[in-house]
């Protein structure tokens, strides 16, 4: 399979696994109950901290709307079969490694605590980062033509 036909359903699949990981982070946050932690210790110390909201708004939610964006784009894009927002899904996956590469920094070293979903959503986050960037230097590789001067 080539790469142009790979990426988009490998983004569109990540973006649905990390929809529903962010929406039940999102729905313990508006229920207040207990994540069951079996894999770390320290879910509820990560999700109840003050660094679990931006401006009163819990992370969780920025990061189900982040992964449903990204879904509906690339939904679009398969469909339409349109490329011009690619470059945007590569943006925005890009944003996206960032601020995940933040909140594990914030679970590491200054909450000392770790939660796993937290850490699954930061997992498909780098995963649909990787995915783009194999995607564009292959394409950017692709489109580059190498001359030779004449002797």
């Amino acid at each position: 399979m080539s790469t142009s036909r790979w990426y988009p359903f490998t983004i569109l699949g990540v973006s649905i696994v990390g929809f529903f990981d962010a929406a039940y982070l999102t729905i313990q946050h508006y229920t207040q109950f207990t994540l069951p932690c079996s894999i770390t210790h320290g879910c509820d110390l990560v999700t109840k901290s003050e660094y679990s909201q931006i401006m009163g708004v819990p992370v969780a939610l920025l990061g189900a709307l982040y992964y449903l964006a990204i879904f509906l784009v690339v939904y679009i894009i398969i469909e339409t079969k349109k490329t011009d927002y690619l470059r945007f899904i590569a943006i925005t996956t890009t944003a996206g490694f960032l601020f995940s590469a933040w909140f594990v920094y914030l679970q590491l070293f200054v909450i000392h605590a770790i939660c796993q979903y937290c850490m699954f959503s930061a997992f498909t986050s780098t995963t649909m980062f990787a995915a783009s960037i194999v995607y564009f230097s292959k394409e950017h590789l692709r489109n580059v033509k190498i001359s030779f001067p004449s002797p």
